[in-house]
């Protein structure tokens, strides 16, 4: 099984929002060496955070590199606006991720919130200068900014290759404090398990980054077992992948259309990986459950006997001593019974173990089974009233931009009708989470594109909320035009990628929340 190597790192933070705009770069052609393993070192790291307060204007942090990089630095803009905080960022002098080992390919910055949160707030590629810029948006408010060095963008977990870290300046507005924030790190090498030859990496100039980050995505997958945990899903990106190893090879296939492709392969072999951990998790607390239980048996059946034992040979003894005539034969004929009393005490009591067993493993299965058919019945029931498929999120229900007019973000009579029969069904499941994504296809300005989606989360999260459902229990994000799902190109394309997706997930249904 695969060493999963952590680092424990602990930051001093306060916090803010973000959500991404990256820029594409070449990359030149670089065969990389056989990338090492590495153990498992705790280290202990601060970084200052900054409560940027609600509305509280626009000011700016430095970036300045870790001992990693001390070369790389840049600034941020952060400005706090109603409802999310953006952040306009450039860094530069930053070197190629290869250098750290085959499997980092790009970086990503995150935000870290006082509790332990990373928050993965995009991607920050590479221009030929070493200079990256990044505007981004989140819903925090107090945090600490980093980038680290990673195989993929869409990783949920940072490692501990900490290139830079935000430094906060004398006109920065906001309240800085001291917070302990611990949270787990990826370690080095820790992608590659024991035994896994990671072939190099080689970087065509005429194929984009993100064709090779689902290369990495996919090996990094099988290595964690998702080929024989999470099957569907790893089938999925493997075929996703096979479509973009195709389209690499015909020049007829727009760029566009290959990158689509290569990050839709990437997400779905970040999800294969993470169900498969998942559920590797979960076979090795059966198994230590199962084992404790069986040691615990054969304890208390070892104690019993050794107990009866004891007691009859007792009882032999003072028949033996008050009747001397027969000591010899009553003896024997005690011990016989008394072997035979502690054997069927053995076999009653095994049984009885065996049997409650089976019964908390009926129970167990039970209330999974009923997770997965009242999941199904969800599933069914709200893909009546809109386009509804399961992922390892949770279910996902697509709302296409005709609930709204072009370029608005009021919701239509339709649209309104479609979301009240929606909440009527929710409601009926207090416990449920909800998350409202917009999305945008690329037609118009990224900062328009990010609002408008923005706006029409908020609007879909807004009406649910006055249909009765708890408004904590509801989160809404924009993306922009940052994760279609189908070519720009086109406007059939166009047109999947102008939706509003709601992620329905809770314990009660088999999904965590935030998975």
């Amino acid at each position: 099984m695969k060493i999963r190597m952590l680092l424990a790192l602990s930051f001093v933070l306060s916090l803010t929002t973000l959500a991404q705009t990256t820029s594409q770069t070449a990359i030149t052609t670089e065969p990389q060496a056989p990338t090492p393993t590495f153990r498992v070192n705790l280290v202990s790291r601060n970084a200052q955070a900054v409560n940027y307060r609600h509305r509280g204007g626009s000011t700016k942090v430095d970036f300045a590199g870790t001992d990693l990089m001390p070369s790389a630095n840049g600034e941020a803009k952060v400005e706090s606006k109603r409802g999310a905080i953006e952040i306009e960022v450039e860094f530069r002098n930053l070197q190629k991720p290869i250098t750290f080992g085959n499997e980092y390919l790009t970086y990503v910055l995150w935000a870290i919130s006082p509790e332990g949160r990373a928050v993965n707030l995009g991607e920050v590629l590479l221009g030929d200068t070493g200079r990256s810029k990044l505007n981004v948006t989140t819903d925090l408010q107090a945090f600490a900014l980093i980038v680290t060095a990673e195989p993929y963008y869409a990783v949920r977990q940072p490692s501990n290759l900490v290139v830079l870290e935000n430094v906060v300046r004398e006109d920065t507005k906001g309240t800085t404090q001291a917070v302990n924030a611990k949270y787990e790190l990826m370690e080095r090498g820790g992608y590659i398990p024991t035994g896994f030859k990671f072939d190099p990496v080689v970087l065509n100039a005429q194929l984009p980054l993100e064709f090779f980050e689902a290369r990495n995505a996919l090996r990094i997958a099988q290595a964690e077992g998702a080929e024989k945990y999470a099957s569907d899903s790893y089938q999925h990106a493997v075929q996703l992948m096979d479509k973009a190893d195709e389209y690499a090879t015909r020049k007829d296939v727009p760029k566009k259309l290959l990158i689509a492709v290569a990050r839709e392969a990437v997400q779905t072999a970040e999800d294969a990986r993470q169900i498969a951990l998942q559920r590797q998790d979960e076979e090795r607390l059966a198994q230590e459950r199962a084992a404790s239980a069986e040691r615990e048996v054969q304890a208390n059946a070892a104690t019993d006997r050794a107990k009866t034992e004891a007691d009859d040979a007792e009882r032999a003894r003072a028949r033996a001593e008050a009747d001397s005539a027969k000591a010899q034969a009553q003896a024997e004929r005690t011990k016989l019974e008394a072997e035979l009393a502690a054997q069927r005490a053995a076999r009653a009591k095994e049984t009885a173990q065996a049997e409650s067993e089976q019964a908390r493993k009926a129970a167990l299965e039970k209330a999974e089974r009923e997770k997965q058919e009242l999941r199904n019945k969800l599933a069914v029931q709200l893909n009546l009233i809109l386009e509804t498929r399961d992922s390892a999120r949770g279910l996902i229900v697509n709302m296409s931009d005709v609930l709204f007019d072009s370029g608005k973000y009021t919701l239509k009579p339709g649209a309104r009708e479609k979301l009240a029969k929606l909440s009527g069904i929710i409601l009926a499941y207090p416990s449920l989470k909800l998350e409202v994504e917009g999305h945008t296809d690329s037609v118009g300005t990224d900062e328009y594109n990010m609002e408008l989606s923005e706006n029409r989360a908020n609007s879909v999260r807004d009406y649910l909320g006055q249909q009765g459902i708890n408004a904590p229990s509801i989160a809404a994000r924009g993306f922009g035009e940052s994760q279609p799902v189908a070519t720009n190109d086109t406007a059939a394309g166009r047109q999947q990628n102008r939706r509003v997706e709601l992620i329905v997930s809770g314990d009660v249904i088999g999904t965590p929340s935030g998975l």
